[in-house]
Parts: C-alpha cells; sequence; structure tokens
C-alpha cells in the first residue's frame, strides 16, 4: 500500500443514478425489500429477497450490527420576526462530548451544529417544547462559527427534564438530504433499526433498516449468531467528494464504542467468516483494528485513527489480529475499564488491507462518494456490474432502499 491511494478518481467511481430509482419510503415491510446476493467465489449475483437471508448464511459465518440509535436531530425554530431557522444537531461539545452522557444532562448543553439561515439568527431563540401536561421553554444561543457548523448553547430551567427528553420531542427525524421530503410520523419507526439502543446518530446505519425481530431469530436459530458494536454516525457520512482525487478529501470523525466481551468473541470466532451490516459496522472494527495494532507498536495517540496513517504506515499491518485484539485488552484491563471509547476518521479505499471484515450487508450508494469507495474495497471493479444489474432490475437505491449481501 502506498501513497498512490491518495490519486483515485472520484470520476472513476460515477454511475448515472436516475432520481426515480432513489427510494423515499421504505418498503411496505422491513425484510421484505430486495436482496442481491454477489459470491465472490463463484463470481455470481443472485436476486432474493430480504427475509431470505438466512438461506444464505449458515454457522460458518456471524454478523455484528451497529445499535447506535438516531436522534430527532433537526430542530425548526422562528426568531422574533418569523424568519425560519433550522438547527441540525451534529454532536456534543460541552459540558461533555460523550453521547450517552450529554443526553442525561439537565440544564445546559452545548452542541455543534449545522444552521440553516444562520443570518437571521442575530438574537437567542426561544423553543416552546410540549412534554406531557407542561411546557418546556428552551432558550438557544448561537456561539462561534466552526468549519461552517457553529457551536450552539441549549438552556431550559426544567432540573427533571433531560436534554434527551425534549429533543426528542421536539425535533424532526434527521432524513437523508436525497430524500425530497418532510419527515412524516412513520419514519420516527422505520428510520430506526429495530435494535437501535444508544442515543447519538443523525444518520441511521441503514444496512440494518431490513432486519425485523423474527428475522434475527431466524438467523439465530440457523446458527448464526449476532453481536453488536456502537459507532454514532455523523452528517459528515453524506459529504460529497468535491475534489479530483480522493486525496483531497477530508473524511468527518465518528466516535466508537465497543465492549470488553466483544473482544473476546472476535477472538472466540477468529475462525468464523465475519460480516459487516453495514458500512459503518466495516469502519468501526477495521478502525478496532488499527487501535490495537497502535497500542502493539506503542504509537502515539493510539485511541484515534487518522484519515491516512494506516496507508503512510505499512507496520500497522504486519501486526496480526491476534496481537492486535490482546493489546486492547492489556489496554482495558490497565485502565479498569470494560468499554473502550475511540474515534475514527479512517477512509477505507479499494486498496485497503482489511483484517476483520469478510463480508458486507449494504445498502446501495451515491454515485462519487466514499461509501461507494468502501464496497469497491470488497468487489473490485465488479461494483459497476453489480450496480448495473440493480438498475436493470428495479432495485431502490439508497437509505431506504434495497439492500446487498456481498461475501
Amino acid at each position: 500500500m502506498t501513497d498512490n491511494s491518495r490519486n483515485i478518481r472520484i470520476e472513476d467511481y460515477d454511475y448515472a443514478l436516475p432520481e426515480s430509482r432513489i427510494a423515499y419510503y421504505p418498503a411496505t415491510e422491513r425484510d421484505r425489500s430486495k436482496l442481491l446476493i454477489f459470491n465472490k467465489k463463484e463470481d455470481k449475483i443472485t436476486d432474493a429477497v430480504f427475509h431470505q437471508l438466512p438461506d444464505y448464511l449458515s454457522e460458518k459465518q456471524w454478523l455484528v450490527f451497529n445499535n447506535s440509535k438516531v436522534i430527532h436531530a433537526r430542530l425548526l425554530v422562528h426568531n422574533a420576526t418569523g424568519a425560519a431557522i433550522e438547527i441540525f444537531c451534529l454532536e456534543p461539545l460541552s459540558p461533555s462530548s460523550d453521547p450517552a452522557v450529554a443526553f442525561t444532562l439537565t440544564g445546559s448543553v452545548t452542541w455543534k451544529c449545522m444552521v440553516g439561515n444562520a443570518r437571521k439568527w442575530k438574537h437567542p431563540l426561544e423553543i416552546e417544547v410540549p412534554l406531557g401536561e407542561r411546557t418546556v421553554r428552551v432558550r438557544a444561543e448561537r456561539g462561534e462559527a466552526i468549519e461552517g457548523t457553529f457551536e450552539v448553547t441549549f438552556s431550559w430551567p426544567d432540573s427533571d427534564v433531560s436534554f434527551a427528553e425534549w429533543i426528542e420531542a421536539y425535533g424532526k427525524v434527521p432524513l437523508p438530504p436525497y430524500i425530497h421530503r418532510e419527515a412524516e410520523e412513520s419514519d420516527t419507526e422505520r428510520y430506526q433499526t429495530v435494535y437501535a439502543r444508544h442515543d447519538g446518530s443523525v444518520a441511521a446505519p441503514t444496512a440494518g433498516l431490513h432486519f425485523t425481530d423474527d428475522l434475527l431469530r431466524s438467523l439465530n436459530a440457523k446458527g448464526v449468531e449476532t453481536e453488536y458494536v456502537t459507532l454514532h454516525v455523523g452528517a459528515g457520512t453524506f459529504k460529497p467528494v468535491s475534489s479530483e482525487t480522493i486525496g483531497g478529501h477530508f473524511m468527518h470523525e465518528e466516535k466508537i464504542l465497543i465492549t470488553e466481551d466483544f473482544i473476546h468473541k472476535m477472538l472466540k470466532n477468529s475462525d468464523k467468516q465475519l460480516i459487516a451490516v453495514g458500512t459503518t459496522v466495516t469502519r468501526t472494527l477495521e478502525s478496532l483494528f488499527v487501535v490495537g495494532a497502535k497500542l502493539h507498536l506503542g504509537m502515539e495517540n493510539p485511541l484515534f485513527v487518522g484519515q491516512w496513517e494506516t496507508y503512510d504506515n505499512p507496520k500497522i499491518h504486519e501486526v496480526t489480529v491476534n496481537q492486535s485484539l490482546t493489546a486492547i485488552l492489556d489496554y482495558l484491563k490497565q485502565h479498569d475499564t470494560d468499554m473502550l471509547r475511540a474515534s475514527t476518521c479512517l477512509i477505507i479505499l479499494p486498496t485497503y488491507t482489511r483484517h476483520l471484515v469478510n463480508g458486507l450487508i449494504t445498502n446501495f450508494h451515491q454515485p462519487k462518494s466514499t461509501l461507494l469507495l468502501l464496497i469497491s474495497n470488497f468487489l473490485g471493479d465488479n461494483w459497476r456490474r453489480i450496480y448495473q444489474h440493480a438498475l436493470d432490475h428495479e432495485y431502490r437505491f439508497l437509505s431506504y432502499g434495497d439492500s446487498n449481501l456481498y461475501f
């Protein structure tokens, strides 16, 4: 692996996606979406329905899901003159940057936010939130600009009301920008996985939207083990690549949480094929390997994975999976914790060497996107054949669209 990775041309990852093929709504039933299966060894495309997934998997595989939960991150507020201002909460800043903590806070929190119509926001905004039989009055003050975003401080006097409670009551589901409609009541359920547990994402880990509780039980009955990690998905996942080559694109940072028990399970299941449910899980697990490799090598800042460090430092790829995971377990023991908390800006390109993930369940992605580059890491040039097959066979694309299994 060399620095030539930076010279990958984004134009080479373009395709024609008609507007009519973008799914504005999900399938009527979660597990009745289409499922395209590509078996790399057989070089074969199979058309199926998602509820048939257990027919194509066995006890030789295990699935890993992202259990992050989408928050109602879009706030539409009007100023004193009636002008509409949209606040899109991206990530907490203070008094805690840990989403698990930030959502429980009362009184005051500061978040990094995107703001629509910011020029009309000259004075603090007042937000009235109906909560049960009372109204919670929230004050929003715009602070400093941070690279196209703003620090926004929310404060409210009700000491028994958490940030999570009032934002869930007032905010709207943050549908992706390519779904050209307002969020509806049904999106509260459907733009959320059935196994979502930890508040923090502003975009759904959409590969998981197809799973139902019954389907998960069917997989377990087939001997397919399931496990969970947490990556809080940021709005940066939709950030278009505007540079000619990928070297000019800056990846967004996302936080990952992985339990000690999960790492033990990875060591135990080293003989099984690990299939990531979604690109976020792929990014989480490959970042986990890099964290462990950095700990093993004694590198600086091991709990942060930079965008290019795996491409610039070949020593990282010389570390074995066992060495990496063992180094993380040693770190957790030394720090008397059973949870690894880290951050990643990792970009997974066609040239990236994967260490933990063998297969992938994912939706169809936008042209010229970093997610399309990621799936080409699994597919090579086959991505074009697969996407053309999907277009020719009436598959639905993007977040609410149909699914793929690559293994």
